[in-house]
């Protein structure tokens, strides 16, 4: 007991040390490159290309589809060293691999409560979802994504960074940029940086994608659940039909089909809302949260931002619940019939 304490108390000292020694080199390197604020823009910056395809058009490789490509990767290694381990007759996981079992539990007895006899189609969607959104957010919380990058030269009016050298080591030249306005160098030696990876919860498509895929989903579980009359809730014709045979008509007779075809265009106006509310959502937290971090970080570059960098820890799993729990409702109450409908369906 006394050995184990012993060892507790060494590594704690020896943590301390490391902290603060983190800490010291960060103010000597804030001291001696100092932090700029990033070009900030909603687009995303374009790495090569583009190129002309001949069904897509033309076509660039951007930050964020690089960011994309590096999350798919993280979750198929996640997959994999999951199945390994499950080959290898590991009952009970450990490390990464339990954290992901609990949180594909968690999400799987949500669905089940929600959805019942459709938890078997709706789960994987939903579990996909949030796990992908999950991983694109918080890679933002990576040291060097949306900071690293290379450099580009900037013409016309636009604000650049002068190059500056600061010193040599052997053959290596380490330099820095430092922001100036681009009429204090009218001989146009101004450059821009390009991060290499970039948020990819930043970009306007992803968020847009995802919305898409969400409600292209949901309206395949109602045809599944419904049948064609699933489509009843939009184009809600059926009232004048049963009308045209019925005589004497009274005034509610023609007022409520009438009803019933303005309830179906909300309908399909709440279908498009929704797209630009999923979209808008995780966009506007994502792009808000990386934006606090560039200026946090440009002006107390020690110490502050890391209060920030749990902020946004928190704030990217929330969006990705959120986004995750309201696909799985609008999943579900696709699926469940209302009335008539249901029982024709079954």
């Amino acid at each position: 007991m006394e050995n184990t304490q012993e060892k507790t108390k060494k590594s704690g000292g020896y943590h301390r040390w490391l902290l603060l020694a983190v800490i010291a080199v960060n103010i000597w390197v804030s001291s001696k490159i100092p932090p700029i604020l990033p070009h900030i823009q909603i687009a995303p910056e374009v790495l090569a290309g583009p190129v002309q395809l001949p069904v897509i058009g033309s076509l660039a490789l951007t930050n964020t589809m690089v960011a994309m490509l590096i999350a798919d990767v993280i979750l198929i290694l996640i997959a994999w060293n999951i199945r390994r381990a499950t080959r290898k007759g590991e009952v009970v996981l450990s490390g990464l691999n339990s954290a992901v079992e609990a949180i594909l539990e968690a999400i799987y007895n949500l669905v089940e409560s929600t959805a019942g006899k459709w938890t078997s189609f709706i789960f994987p969607w939903v579990a996909t979802i949030i796990l992908t959104v999950l991983v694109a957010n918080w890679m933002e919380l990576i040291p060097g994504v949306d900071s690293i990058g290379m450099l580009h030269e900037v013409h016309g009016e636009g604000v650049g960074y002068p190059v500056q050298e600061l010193f040599h080591i052997g053959n290596l030249s380490i330099t820095t940029i430092v922001k100036e306005s681009a009429e204090a160098h009218a001989d146009g030696h101004l450059y821009g940086i390009i991060p290499f990876v970039r948020v990819n919860s930043t970009d306007l498509n992803f968020p847009l994608a995802l919305a898409l895929v969400s409600v292209f989903i949901t309206q395949i579980i109602g045809v599944k659940s419904l049948g064609l009359s699933y489509f009843n809730k939009f184009f809600a014709f059926e009232g004048f039909f049963k009308i045209w045979r019925k005589r004497p008509l009274g005034p509610f007779d023609v007022i409520m089909p009438l009803v019933d075809i303005f309830l179906g265009v909300l309908e399909l106006i709440a279908e498009v809302a929704r797209i630009i509310s999923f979209t808008f959502r995780l966009f506007g937290n994502i792009f808000a949260g990386s934006v606090l971090l560039f200026v946090i970080g440009s002006l107390v570059p020690v110490l502050v931002q890391t209060v920030f960098v749990g902020l946004e820890f928190f704030v990217g799993f929330i969006q990705a619940l959120v986004f995750g729990m309201l696909t799985m409702v609008f999943m579900s109450m696709a699926a469940q019939g209302h009335g008539e409908h249901e029982e024709g369906a079954h």
